[in-house]
């Protein structure tokens, strides 16, 4: 009898034990999906062009230095979830519009109607304005000779706000715009053939792209005046979408960001992918 009741006690012992185990677990698991659950969600909308900052690499996922700012950023900020989505340019815009998006990575100059509707971060990259010509040019020198020259732009990019900025202030004498859809190459390409006069363009990108594509073509800096005249601002930012988080959002990215370029996170990002600093200072 004695044993029969030692074994009836074992048994006991033992569901008692799988049960509370059994609870444990799921207690644990229910603490996981909360802390998981709890973390916002973070989409990044960019558009895979220009290189360098942003596109796809040979293992077809979207990296470069606007992306890898983003992930150092994030990197310090658990609170939040990140991924990244490709997507057409213009579409970023509709997509931080109705929240689809929280943040346009795209190497996004400041101009006033995008600041009217979106958050600006502050700056990720200094830029540097030049004037690409084919090699061969000879009637343009500066700025000034640009008015009635015609370039083909891709719409929404800095360097068309740029322009589109100038023409409205000099509707008297233009720029020629045509606008593209097609990729930095073929506009480059085309400046290099004659079929149209010339680029604006990041001073880094167009080193990189002379240099990649062994291009002919030749580099013309801007002055302080013409640089005032197109841009207020020579940087590059993020932009945040204005819903009901974005004030924090901006407010932890521009905290994190400022730590990146104090410790020297953001020279080394732009030395991988520009071969030069272009940290903000």
């Amino acid at each position: 009898m004695e044993n029969k009741g030692v074994k009836k006690l074992l048994v006991l012992i033992s569901i008692t034990v799988a049960v509370l185990m059994a609870a444990g677990c799921a207690s644990n698991s229910a603490t996981q999906n909360n802390g998981s659950a709890s973390k916002k969600k973070i989409i990044v909308a960019t558009g895979g062009e220009p290189k360098p900052f942003s596109y796809v690499d040979e293992k077809n996922e979207i990296t470069g230095y606007d992306i890898e700012i983003v992930k150092a950023i994030f990197a310090k900020l658990p609170q939040y979830e990140v991924s990244f989505e490709k997507t057409e340019f213009t579409s970023i815009f509709a997509g931080l519009d109705s929240d689809r998006y929280q943040i346009g990575a795209n190497n996004f100059a400041m101009n006033k109607e995008r600041k009217e509707k979106y958050i600006y971060s502050n700056p990720i990259f200094k830029n540097q304005f030049v004037i690409a010509v084919a090699a061969n040019n000879t009637s343009i020198h500066s700025f000034s000779d640009l008015p009635g020259k015609r370039s083909e732009v891709n719409a929404g990019t800095n360097y068309t706000t740029a322009l589109e900025k100038y023409n409205k202030e000099h509707v008297d004498k233009p720029v020629l715009l045509s606008y593209t859809e097609a990729d930095l190459v073929p506009i480059l390409q085309n400046v290099e053939s004659g079929k149209f006069d010339f680029q604006l363009i990041d001073a880094a990108i167009l080193e990189k792209y002379i240099n990649e594509y062994g291009l002919k073509l030749k580099t013309i800096p801007l002055t302080k005046e013409a640089s005032d005249l197109i841009s207020s601002t020579p940087y590059s930012y993020l932009l945040i979408n204005k819903g009901p988080n974005g004030e924090q959002l901006t407010n932890d990215i521009n905290t994190v960001l400022a730590e990146l370029i104090k410790d020297g996170t953001i020279t080394a990002i732009s030395q991988k992918y520009f071969r030069a600093d272009h940290a903000p200072k």
